[in-house]
């Protein structure tokens, strides 16, 4: 069956998270849905998506993979479709027949966060905050970024995922920074090959407890060497993290990263 990439962006407010859920709004389901109505097929046709968002988490750069008949029409006309059909809050931004050997999921370099949050309440503007969050406490940026430096590289990290059976919390992070906007805004920026469930959300909550002076560096430092998820570290909302951007390999190397992704993780 061809494999066809699909990019979505959407406003994670009213879904229950990416993964369908039955009675429940999810971005996997509708997408299921009206994909199945667009191409006509009497049975849902499984999507893989690169990270599957929590609840009220928002994408701009989340992408899919599904495998459809050899009797589908041209990627080009379900894209026109959905864009007819898909409601407001979701955008199937392009359809296309995905390079041999890709996996949405697997053959992923990175996945880039933004996480945008408020912390003068003076400033806040109402209209953004459907994507962003807020911390009442005035954050210092450079402390922040020196804070995060710790984090960079490959670690364990356990104290900031929510555990799963047999699920690894080790992770490559590539790059995690803030920075202040004219508007008063602080935005992080999160880059690794992978995250666990809640994990930046949990990174984040520990930089702004370093950043607002409720906690110092070496707090942090100490959190790197815990094998279980740490009860002091504050999960921000979900309202303030986007999926912003994933990023492939050629394509002549996207079947061996897909195989690579697959191992198991170690820190060796």
């Amino acid at each position: 069956m061809p494999r066809w990439r699909i990019d979505i962006r959407y406003d994670g407010t009213d879904f229950h998270g990416w993964a369908a859920q039955p009675g429940l709004r999810t971005v996997e389901g509708v997408v299921t849905e009206w994909f199945g109505k667009v191409l006509r097929q009497p049975v849902a046709l499984p999507l893989t998506c690169a990270g599957r968002t929590d609840a009220g988490v928002h994408a701009r750069g989340q992408v899919c993979h599904v495998d459809v008949p050899e009797t589908s029409e041209p990627p080009e006309v379900a894209e026109r479709r959905l864009a007819r059909v898909l409601p407001a809050d979701i955008v199937a931004s392009r359809v296309s027949i995905a390079p041999s050997g890709f996996d949405a999921r697997f053959s992923a370099l990175w996945r880039r966060y933004r996480y945008r949050v408020w912390d003068d309440p003076r400033l806040v503007d109402p209209l953004t905050l459907r994507g962003s969050a807020v911390w009442r406490r005035p954050l210092d940026v450079d402390a922040i970024n020196a804070a995060s430096k710790q984090l960079i590289g490959l670690r364990d990290f356990a104290a900031f995922c929510k555990p799963r059976d047999g699920a690894s919390t080790i992770r490559k992070l590539l790059d995690c920074e803030a920075n202040r906007l004219p508007s008063g805004m602080v935005v992080f920026h999160v880059r690794a090959d992978a995250f666990c469930h809640s994990m930046v959300r949990s990174l984040v909550g520990a930089l702004v407890a370093v950043g607002s002076g409720q906690r110092d560096a070496d707090w942090l430092a100490s959190l790197l060497d815990l094998d279980t998820r740490a009860n002091d570290v504050t999960v921000l909302p979900a309202s303030g993290l986007t999926l912003e951007e994933v990023g492939y390999p050629a394509p002549e190397e996207l079947a061996s990263r897909a195989e690579q992704a697959r191992q198991v993780r170690t820190l060796s």
